[in-house]
């Protein structure tokens, strides 16, 4: 996420490393990096200079006095000023309504459809909602059988009438059903559609009109930058929609939709897509997201999802195993289980400070796991519980059993070992020693 954008940032702000002082020399010479490499990231220009003139105003204006070397100093303005550019704080979404009407909006391709699903989920699993998808797409060959298929995914019911081609009709036949199915938020997918159509940008306004949504969300691909944010003016000219949702934030993004997308429609961006999944939604917090730009990580959202995942009773069960000296393989697939259950490892790692810059040229597989799975799927139960029986002809045997080598079972056997000492290791210490290490992490 981010990536090229995160490693000129970084080369910008490098500039100021190593100098006494913050000078109007110093401070404009890395600006023009920073506006350089927000222009790279489509980031408009008038935004890109709009942002580096705050950010010199600010940085010229500061107390020399102050405890912070001119390089740290130049992080947190511009830390602070893209965390005000993006919109400060994470907006909610309003659910105040009986049913609550969610009307989505978008180009076509730009996500709509999946990603009213992953709300849906997201409003199931994490606000306890009964919601229901509409599907008033009656335009885009399957799109119906797309939505029956996501509802299918999330546990959600989709209401749909094949016979009819007015998405007005559909909508509202939607909100009637959703109250007498005891639903209590109402997803309206709408067909994806051009800005310059203006039949199609007729049609929305008069779903908007018939329905009355309490919220109105436009969908946008993060990946079409600054076109983007052109869209998103042309939908708020037409809907007044209440926020953004930026899809395939865990592409090839440069970023420059979620800079300045805010800024031109002065509304906030709600949640993120940042994968394939259905639990690949995020609130979008700036705070967290200027963090990741500016290459600190993202540890309160990795917390969050590890939070998510935990299972108290199953870490109960474990601390006694690992107490006992009894910690084996099939304890050891659970774990990585739960930490697939967090998202995509790109993302993942991409949230430890430091390790974005470490990882950049390194293509980290979703399926990282696969390999590790295999040839614990190749054991016996006796040796998944009994690790220290592998012996090397049982190695060469789960080698070929799982299409993999001796080396890579090898391998495995050390991570496991090591992984064990460690878990011991911080259940003696009480958790010190973890907590030594976060303290110790790189920013």
């Amino acid at each position: 996420m981010f990536n090229n954008l995160s490693e000129k940032l970084d080369k910008a702000l490098h500039v100021l490393k190593g100098h006494g002082s913050i000078t109007e020399i110093n401070v404009a010479e890395t600006l023009k990096e920073v506006r350089r490499a927000l222009l790279d990231a489509d980031v408009n220009y008038k935004i890109a200079k709009e942002f580096t003139n705050k950010v010199k105003n600010k940085a010229l204006g500061q107390n020399v006095l102050t405890n912070l070397q001119p390089g740290q100093l130049m992080v947190k303005i511009v830390k602070d000023e893209l965390t005000e550019l993006m919109g400060r704080d994470a907006a909610g979404i309003n659910l105040s309504g009986s049913p609550t009407v969610v009307l989505m909006s978008g180009l076509q391709g730009s996500g709509k459809t999946t990603f009213s699903g992953k709300l849906a989920k997201f409003l199931k699993d994490k606000k306890s909602k009964k919601p229901m998808l509409v599907a008033c797409d009656v335009y885009r060959p399957a799109a119906i059988e797309q939505l029956n298929i996501v509802g299918e995914q999330v546990g959600v019911k989709v209401y749909s009438d094949l016979g009819n081609n007015d998405p007005v009709a559909i909508a509202k036949a939607g909100i009637v059903e959703a109250k007498s199915s005891g639903c209590d938020v109402v997803i309206i997918d709408t067909a994806g559609r051009l800005a310059v159509d203006q039949q199609m940008m007729t049609e929305i306004s008069n779903i908007h009109k018939a329905t009355k949504p309490d919220e109105t969300l436009f969908v946008v691909d993060s990946m079409t930058g600054q076109d983007a944010v052109n869209t998103a003016k042309a939908f708020n000219d037409i809907l007044n929609f209440d926020g953004v949702i930026l899809t395939k934030l865990d592409g090839d993004t440069r970023g420059g939709a979620a800079i300045s997308i805010k800024s031109v429609v002065n509304k906030p961006i709600k949640f993120i897509g940042t994968g394939e999944k259905m639990e690949a939604i995020d609130i979008f917090y700036p705070a967290r997201m200027a963090d990741r730009i500016l290459g600190m990580g993202d540890v309160v959202s990795l917390v969050e999802r590890a939070q998510e995942q935990f299972d108290e009773k199953q870490a109960r069960k474990i601390q006694k195993k690992i107490a006992k000296n009894k910690f084996g393989f099939d304890d050891f697939l659970s774990q990585i289980q739960q930490i697939k259950k967090m998202g995509n490892m790109k993302d993942l790692m991409g949230m430890i400070p430091g390790a974005g810059k470490m990882l950049k040229d390194v293509d980290i597989d979703d399926d990282a796991f696969k390999h590790i799975e295999a040839i614990i799927h190749s054991m016996t139960p006796s040796e998944r519980s009994n690790p220290s029986s592998i012996n090397s002809s049982r190695k060469k045997r789960i080698g070929l059993g799982s299409g993999t080598s001796v080396q890579e079972v090898n391998k495995l056997m050390k991570q496991f070992n090591q992984m064990s000492k460690m878990m011991k290791m911080m259940q003696g210490n009480k958790g010190r020693n973890m907590m030594q290490m976060m303290k110790n992490m790189p920013s």
